[in-house]
């Protein structure tokens, strides 16, 4: 959270009269940022917050960071619903249908005035676009933003005869060179796995991956309907438990999401699938030499999108909410989101940050960094339903079911679908 305090009116006055300041208005704004106190995210978000201070003489904006993207949209409802909301907040692209079904926020496109506003409103991927609108109306505003990529241990692929510039291509690739990965010591345990595919934390996100390979998208554009139990779906769940189970490249149960990156690091696995907004993470932090790829294909390539948009909140005066929306039009420029994106691994959401000097430098020191971006064209949203946090619940239960074998992938996702339907009727 964090508050802009502007001029107040005489000061204006005054200073309009001398010619000394060309912009202030006299606001508040509050702005929640899914973050935890400290790390690389917190230190760019107050670098660029002092930057835009400093570029708007008055202005004070203090980042009181809000946690977890959970906690935040949780704070954010429950401010809201106290008559206390913030003005403006980061929060998952794919809480928009909650954010709309709670009569919180705003669309962007009545604070779109000039033509200039409007060209920046269409200056963003159109796969990142798909969680950030719906009947005609942009609710959310790309910022931090991702897709899963797979990483992979190059030495570890030398080890074993395989090209250290060539990550698999297929799912039946990923198997084959799985298995030339894993490693055994002397009584025959598993040293090294092949691959780590998380399914804790965001087990349906990195499980879209699969599904978008085989063709298959888990809800509709409306926000109310899903499609868990397509024989596709079923085909894709079996196949990931099938990479422990039958083909033995994989840990077998629930793989942690925040221990991947150790367990990269550590040796443990030899590929694995996480999100770009780990780049940074991986760059500095693995001590061999890696690589990043696409994710592998099946039927198609693809992978889901992820990550936060902005969003402006109802419950504010016109002025806040003009001010709210000038200060997303700064922070999310070409040079801004560079900066955001150099820092932290996450997608840079429009086309132009890529052209900048800054970006270019950045990419032909470090190309790994463009694989995301160019799998956008690839690219499906992220499952976003009305009640999303009821409905991936029942969806993330069923992953976990076919995966720790109480349940087989059909009954699993079968089940799965009632619970949606029940959930999503009213909204059809």
């Amino acid at each position: 959270m964090g508050v802009i305090k502007r001029f107040d009116t005489a000061l204006i006055a005054s200073a309009v009269m001398l010619g000394q300041i060309a912009t202030a208005s006299a606001v508040d704004l509050e702005f929640y940022f899914p973050v935890a106190v400290g790390g690389k995210a917190a230190d760019t978000i107050q670098a660029l917050t002092d930057e835009y201070v400093g570029n708007n003489p008055g202005a004070d904006i203090k980042a009181v960071y809000a946690g977890s993207y959970q906690e935040t949209v949780t704070k954010a409802l429950t401010a809201a619903r106290g008559g206390k909301p913030p003005q403006l907040s980061v929060i998952l692209s794919v809480d928009m249908f909650t954010l709309i079904d709670e009569d919180v926020i705003i669309p962007f496109d009545g604070l779109a005035q000039t033509d200039e506003d409007k060209a920046w409103m269409s200056s963003f991927y159109p796969a990142f676009m798909e969680n950030s609108q719906t009947g005609g109306k942009t609710y959310g505003i790309p910022f931090q933003r991702s897709t899963p990529v797979l990483y992979w241990n190059k030495d570890a692929f030398k080890e074993v005869g395989l090209d250290p510039d060539t990550p698999p291509a297929t799912w039946d690739e990923m198997v084959e060179f799985g298995k030339k990965l894993v490693k055994k010591d002397a009584n025959g345990n598993v040293t090294r796995w092949g691959v780590r595919i998380p399914s804790s934390g965001f087990p349906y996100w990195l499980f879209q991956g699969l599904t978008t390979q085989n063709d298959v998208i888990l809800a509709n554009s409306d926000g109310n309907q899903t499609s868990f139990d397509d024989p596709r779906v079923v085909e894709a769940l079996q196949y990931l438990v099938d990479l422990s189970g039958k083909y033995g490249v994989m840990a077998p149960g629930i793989i942690e999401w925040g221990a991947t990156p150790k367990a990269f690091f550590e040796g443990q696995t030899a590929m694995m699938w996480t999100t770009t907004g780990n780049l940074t993470n991986v760059r500095e932090n693995a001590p061999f030499d890696f690589g990043v790829g696409m994710l592998p294909a099946h039927k198609r390539r693809g992978a889901p999108t992820g990550g936060g948009n902005f969003y402006i909140f109802k419950d504010s005066s016109p002025e806040q909410q003009q001010a709210a929306f000038d200060f997303v039009k700064w922070i999310t420029a070409p040079e801004q989101s560079a900066k955001w994106t150099i820092a932290t691994g996450y997608v840079a959401p429009r086309p132009d940050t890529w052209e900048t000097d800054t970006m270019k430098a950045y990419t032909a020191d470090f190309p790994p960094a463009l694989v995301a971006r160019d799998q956008l064209e690839f690219a499906v949203a992220e499952l976003s339903t009305y009640e999303n946090q009821r409905v991936t619940t029942v969806f993330n239960d069923a992953l976990e079911a076919a995966i720790t074998g109480a349940k087989t992938p059909a009954d699993a996702l079968a089940e799965a679908q009632q619970q949606a339907d029940a959930i999503l009727k009213d909204y059809r």
